[in-house]
């Protein structure tokens, strides 16, 4: 298909079919609800709501919840890194201190689904370190 110009159509699109000539596809109630400021509030209240709530937790991510997430990424990283090392053959021992000592100093989170996350990770990271003890 190709644009052929720009404006009104001046022939059918489909063969044998004259051209139907509507203004727009737009048209307003004639009970004038539409323009009301009830109808107005209630078609916007949600979006707004809606939108002021997800603001407000975007904003509310403590020092402690960011700490706690990339003290998180952290260990899931060191963690595919040793498994890396297992498939590749290589016991990688720093990297094992280096989960040892992130898994001692976990930092608690405040958002109890962060704290759930972290204490998952924490749980791996603590079976990990089992599986390698001489």
């Amino acid at each position: 298909m190709a644009i052929e110009s720009v404006g009104w159509r001046s022939t059918s699109p489909v063969p044998g079919r004259p051209l139907s000539r509507s203004r727009t596809g737009f048209s307003v109630p004639a009970d004038g609800t539409a323009g009301s400021p009830t109808a107005t509030a209630a078609a916007t209240e949600p979006a707004s709501l809606g939108a002021v709530l997800t603001l407000q937790e975007m904003g509310a991510e403590t020092a402690e919840d960011r700490d706690a997430r990339r003290h998180g990424q952290n260990m899931l990283a060191l963690l595919a890194a040793v498994h890396r090392g297992l498939l590749s053959g290589v016991d990688n021992i720093a990297a094992l201190q280096q989960l040892a000592d992130l898994a001692a100093a976990a930092p608690i989170a405040t958002d109890r689904r962060l704290a759930a996350a972290i204490s998952a990770i924490l749980l791996r990271v603590r079976v990990e370190l089992a599986r390698r003890q001489p």
